[in-house]
């Protein structure tokens, strides 16, 4: 099996096995992290590193420098960010999203 998973707004997803027409009609928007305590986007490693660390997660100093990391002492969970904010989209933020149900969500910008 093959596709593209796709995630709408209420936080469930589907395989689309042809995206072909629906895939690049939902790459084409920019997606934001929304932290729903607060509301505010997510608009700097700082400010997500912030919100982790409340939430329990701290920096692994792992192995690859191109990477910032975090983990939790109660899970086996690991999330793994580019260095590069730039380069923060939303396959990083629905692995963010999984990891910490309720607390974000990925929005259309």
């Amino acid at each position: 099996m093959s596709g593209v998973w796709v995630f709408n707004n209420n936080g469930g997803f589907r395989l689309v096995e042809n995206p072909q027409g629906e895939g690049k009609a939902c790459s084409l928007k920019k997606k934001v992290l929304v932290h729903l305590p607060s509301g505010e986007v997510v608009s700097s490693y700082s400010s997500l590193e912030q919100i982790l660390t409340s939430l329990g997660w701290e920096r692994y100093y792992g192995t690859d420098p191109q990477l910032y990391q975090f983990h939790k002492h109660s899970s086996t969970d690991l999330i793994s960010l580019p260095k590069d904010f730039s380069k923060f989209n939303s396959i990083y933020m629905y692995d963010i999203v999984i990891k910490n149900p309720n607390i974000f969500h990925v929005r259309d910008m």
